[in-house]
């Protein structure tokens, strides 16, 4: 979901396990020489997405990198059977109250409606909650500090992989 933090979290992760860091909406910024809210704005979220699925299937199919997903990447079919089928993931998790918190101030959600911001909030989380529950695992950050969600990552991270 948005605004959970998962570039902030993901850079800690690969920087603790020495991998590389890929954050699917910059890289996506870059390529489109604009900003994700520009780009919906412009040219509509269907584009949007078929960019994002586009740049995220190449992605995943490099190895030693942690990926931060934009928040509704992981609904798309083709991204979420490629992750199930070749990755770990994650879902950060926060409650909607903290969620509303972290948001409330920021202009770069095309998603978000301004009037209508907690019901706008409400439903995203909602709609994609259960596919969300897909992920290998789900992380509660609602009172976490960082580097422990980042422990916790790892920790999970190395079980699954003996």
């Amino acid at each position: 979901m948005m605004g959970v933090g998962k570039s902030t979290i993901g850079k800690m992760l690969a920087k603790k396990l020495k991998l590389n860091f890929v954050d699917i909406d910059n890289l996506i910024e870059k390529k489109e020489k604009s900003t994700i809210k520009e780009i919906f704005n412009n040219k509509g979220e269907d584009y949007f997405r078929k960019i994002e699925v586009k740049i995220t299937l190449l992605e995943l199919k490099k190895f030693n990198s942690v990926i931060a997903l934009g928040g509704g990447a992981f609904i798309n079919n083709s991204i979420r059977k490629e992750i199930i089928n070749s990755c770990v993931s994650f879902w950060l998790d926060l409650d909607l109250k903290h969620l509303s918190q972290r948001l409330k101030k920021t202009k770069k959600r095309p998603l978000l409606n301004k009037d209508n911001f907690k019901s706008s909030i409400n439903k995203i989380y909602l709609e994609r909650k259960k596919t969300y529950n897909e992920s290998n695992y789900r992380i509660i950050c609602n009172s976490e500090e960082k580097k422990n969600i980042v422990e916790k990552i790892i920790k999970l991270y190395e079980d699954s992989s003996n």
